[in-house]
């Protein structure tokens, strides 16, 4: 991979411990998972493809673990073992509303003295690496990566604020723009980088099963789903 010039990512000699990628999700229980979708392929398949997503994000993010540039956790609503397979460090996400959630872990992860923490969606099994580096590479406060539906795949900070998250509506077409207008007002910078979209609902999987290439996980979900039917093959 070639690092954005000047990307102190890659000079990881600067830091005495790496940044930390949070992957969010919730456990896979079907009726819990995916419901928008569910409506659509049923409550069980929502549930296998949602494990499918988050199985590829660890693959994915692993990739970036493996060349010694960042630390890979799984942050879970729930106790499961669905991921336990894969290595990754898993916890708890702690109680509240989303924002409530996602703050805490970023203050934890600084406190500890992480350079840089970002948590990561898991609803973007085709996210492309480089969209990741870009984020990380940042020098804002907050970087946010946009998604097609007015929210976001991931934000990376370097600061937080308890106020970072006061305004925002969740799930809906402002999210994106609630968080940014929430951080500045609270005093950090806040940088925008490259869009990619969640797979939410039955027109989100139909671009995902447009796709040629897909991942693993994601790609055999689909196969079982579907019987081969425009699967990414």
């Amino acid at each position: 991979m070639q690092p954005p010039e000047g990307c102190s990512l890659f000079l990881s000699y600067n830091f005495h411990m790496r940044p930390v990628m949070i992957l969010f999700a919730k456990s896979p229980y079907p009726g819990r998972v995916k419901t928008r979708l569910a409506k659509s392929i049923g409550i069980e398949q929502a549930a296998e493809l949602h494990t499918a997503f988050v199985a590829d994000c660890i693959v994915r993010t692993n990739e970036l673990a493996h060349m010694g540039l960042i630390d890979v956790e799984l942050h879970t609503d729930d106790e499961t073992d669905a991921w336990g397979p894969f290595g990754v460090t898993i916890h708890l996400q702690a109680n509240g509303d989303l924002g409530r959630r996602m703050f805490l872990a970023m203050q934890t992860a600084l406190a500890q003295g992480r350079p840089q923490v970002m948590i990561l969606g898991t609803d973007a099994p085709t996210l492309p690496v480089g969209h990741l580096v870009e984020l990380l590479c940042n020098e804002a406060d907050v970087a946010l990566g946009p998604t097609a539906d007015g929210g976001y795949y991931a934000i990376c900070s370097r600061r937080v604020d308890a106020e970072m998250f006061r305004s925002v509506n969740w799930s809906t077409a402002s999210t994106l723009s609630d968080t940014e207008s929430s951080c500045i007002n609270a005093g950090l910078r806040v940088w925008r980088g490259s869009p990619w979209y969640d797979v939410d609902d039955i027109t989100d999987l139909a671009r995902l099963r447009s796709e040629g290439g897909l991942p693993e996980h994601t790609a055999r979900a689909l196969e079982k789903i579907y019987g081969g039917q425009g699967s990414g093959d």
